[in-house]
């Protein structure tokens, strides 16, 4: 039975290294050559077949360190780390790239990979930490400003934006938070810090509707007309600025 058992393993891996084999031979790929060993990493990640992929590429950097292909390598773990949704991972191994190749040709792709790695380990919800979000608008902002005429400008600032308006709604989260409770100095504060951080991102109209009740609440008159005249201007029809309206007589 021993015997037997070590006969079907034998014949499992034959079997194994043969139908890689005949792969390797129906691609072509010559996997003696730096060009050779990158071809079969590119086409093993393509395949999702991520740690033969990424096994090839060491092999690479060990076999060929002064090839242009094992530059290259570097930056194609980056890109399966990314593939595969690793995302700490992928953002690390795109800032090594760029701290050791500052003047490579495709510095922009890899900042805005780097962003967009860090984008994607933002928590989902608000009520969640949110202290990473200032790298991402870093890192966004790092291509928008180096890279003016990059093709990933117009989907950094998309994705800033986006950043910046989860802080924004944060930050109305925590101002709502206060303001229910009728912590209104509490609220007043972080509702103007709102008015002052966060324009055009969409939060204004809740944000004066808070401060001005807040303002009114704390019997800070001159605020409280202030933001309600500002949300007068701005959203005449709102139904916050009735609402607004309605509790600063009372």
């Amino acid at each position: 039975m021993k015997n037997l058992i070590y006969t079907l393993l034998i014949l499992s891996f034959l079997a194994l290294t043969g139908c890689s084999t005949a792969e390797l031979k129906n691609t072509n790929i010559d996997e003696k050559t730096a060009e050779g060993t990158y071809n079969l990493a590119t086409y093993y990640a393509k395949n999702k077949r991520y740690e033969d992929a990424l096994a090839r590429l060491r092999t690479l950097k060990n076999k060929f360190p002064y090839s242009k292909y094992a530059v290259m390598s570097e930056l194609k773990v980056a890109d399966i780390e990314f593939q595969r949704e690793f995302w700490p991972e992928a953002e690390t191994a795109y800032r090594l790239f760029k701290e050791f190749h500052p003047k490579h040709p495709k510095s922009d792709y890899v900042s805005y990979q780097m962003a967009l790695s860090q984008y994607n380990q933002l928590p989902s919800t608000i009520d969640r930490d949110l202290t990473d979000a200032y790298n991402t608008i870093r890192y966004f902002d790092d291509v928008i400003q180096s890279y003016p005429k990059s093709e990933w400008v117009a989907s950094s600032k998309e994705y800033k934006n986006k950043t910046i308006k989860m802080l924004a709604e944060k930050e109305q989260y925590i101002a709502s938070f206060y303001f229910i409770r009728e912590h209104y100095l509490s609220a007043l504060g972080r509702y103007e810090g709102i008015l002052k951080r966060f324009k055009g991102i969409g939060v204004e109209e809740d944000a004066l509707y808070g401060a001005a009740v807040s303002a009114y609440k704390v019997k800070d008159m001159a605020k409280a007309k202030d933001y309600l005249d500002t949300l007068a201007t701005k959203y005449p029809n709102s139904d916050l600025y009735k609402k607004a309206k309605g509790k600063i007589r009372e």
